[in-house]
């Protein structure tokens, strides 16, 4: 029983650091990754309910079984964060098992004492040599020329070239582990909250113990349209405020944000994500121009905000102010939902029920994503260290022997990869040396 108990956790291990097991749990984790981009993450409940109640998501999933399989927050998951685990798992595994043995052996130096162990290499040749050791001592120079590690014998040398980038894999495993350590950090113990802020007002930023320090002003906001009046560009003027934001309040950082420009400040990274109308500015008849908010009306469209608008000093008679750009126009329904006409945005006023009603401007509001992630600096690491154990993978490692007895001078090399270059490139020292030997 003891002697089965070692085989059975060295087959489980060989399992689990199966080369095809990890592509698989990689492929695993791109569909995730996926599925966490196809439907929104972290909303509340009722936002569900409303998008896959009557529409099921792919047809199969309604609200509760999107909520059920935790496909709201997917990159928190407890099953996404398991495979995540696994596969850092196999990474380690893979690299105690076989990459760290390979640069242990890349690292050890093979002394080969005789031609006939030569001549079973990959690369093996045999040149006339009158006198092998000033072959020898000639190869020996022009290798260490080259940049060849050399270890020489008194009839004998081997030679290396290239063991860093035996080191690569590992690097790859290890840069690999740390970036999914920082997605998990992130996932566990981020923050992330989407607001609205129309310009000239602040918003204090919480910490994550509850405690208030700093404050976000907005000062502009501007929508980048293209000829149709589609939004192209959404950018956003803030002052990051040591305080309340009140007036005796300190200027720690002001910039400017957009699409695909984020601003990062202690920690805390502030994304352009969205915008929206925050308030209309009307004139009803004689009256002193009223800012009333506005709301989003998702039953008319997707980007649709208005307001109910009394035309009484009673409240009755009430019409919809509707419009979908801070441009206008805003068109006008009545009670009972026909059209009543269109206002432009800065315009002449619009009789309607005997009141004349002018729009004087609209308000927008920058939506700001603010996201806290600690894990970022490990995700940051783990890629540099990735990419730097791939840069070093493309390294051949190159080995080479040379022997030298009476008459002859054996000569032999392995390379782990591009083995046609190293044929090429292996007569072309031999000549070197014959060279250096003649002069």
């Amino acid at each position: 029983m003891s002697a089965s108990a070692p085989r059975a956790l060295n087959r489980l291990a060989a399992w689990i650091s199966d080369l095809r097991l990890a592509i698989g749990l990689l492929l695993v984790i791109a569909i995730a990754s996926g599925i966490g981009t196809a439907i929104p993450q972290k909303e509340p409940e009722g936002v569900y309910h409303q998008l896959y109640d009557q529409q099921p998501w792919l047809g199969l999933f309604k609200a509760d079984a999107v909520l059920g399989l935790q496909l709201d927050h997917v990159y928190s998951s407890s099953w996404f964060l398991a495979l995540l685990a696994w596969l850092a798992l196999a990474l380690l595994l893979c690299s105690w098992r076989r990459q760290w043995p390979a640069l242990r052996a890349a690292l050890r130096w093979i002394d080969y004492r005789s031609p006939r162990q030569l001549t079973k290499l990959s690369l093996a040749e045999t040149l006339p040599s009158a006198d092998s050791g000033a072959s020898l001592a000639a190869l020996e120079q022009v290798l260490r020329t080259e940049g060849w590690q050399i270890q020489r014998h008194d009839n004998r040398l081997a030679a290396r070239k290239g063991v860093l980038g035996r080191v690569g894999p590992l690097l790859v495993h290890a840069g690999l582990v740390v970036l999914m350590l920082g997605a998990t950090w992130g996932a566990l113990g981020g923050q992330r909250a989407e607001q609205f802020l129309a310009p000239g007002r602040s918003l204090e930023l919480v910490d994550s113990r509850g405690r208030s320090e700093l404050s976000l002003a907005l000062d502009s906001f501007a929508v980048e349209r293209d000829p149709a009046g589609r939004p192209e560009q959404f950018r956003s003027g803030l002052r990051i405020l040591e305080g309340d934001g009140s007036e005796g309040s300190t200027l720690l950082r002001s910039a400017e944000i957009s699409v695909n420009h984020p601003l990062r400040f202690q920690g805390v990274t502030f994304y352009q994500a969205d915008w929206g109308l925050a308030a209309i500015s009307v004139q009803l008849g004689r009256s002193p121009v009223l800012q009333l908010p506005l709301q989003s009306f998702p039953q008319l469209g997707e980007q649709v905000w208005g307001l109910v608008l009394p035309t009484r000093p009673d409240g009755s008679n009430p019409v919809l102010l509707s419009l979908s750009s801070e441009q206008g126009p805003v068109t006008v329904y009545g009670a009972d939902g026909l059209l009543l006409g269109s206002l432009a945005v800065g315009g002449e006023p619009l009789l309607v029920q005997d009141l004349p009603i002018r729009v004087e401007s609209v308000l927008p509001a920058s939506g700001i994503l603010l996201k806290r992630d600690p894990g970022v600096p490990l995700v940051y690491a783990g890629f540099a260290i990735a990419l730097l154990g791939g840069g070093l993978s493309l390294l051949a490692t190159r080995q080479l022997w040379a022997i030298g007895e009476a008459g002859q001078l054996h000569v032999a090399g392995l390379c782990n990869r591009n083995l046609t270059g190293f044929a090429a490139e292996l007569p072309l020292l031999l000549s070197k040396a014959g060279a250096v030997q003649q002069g």
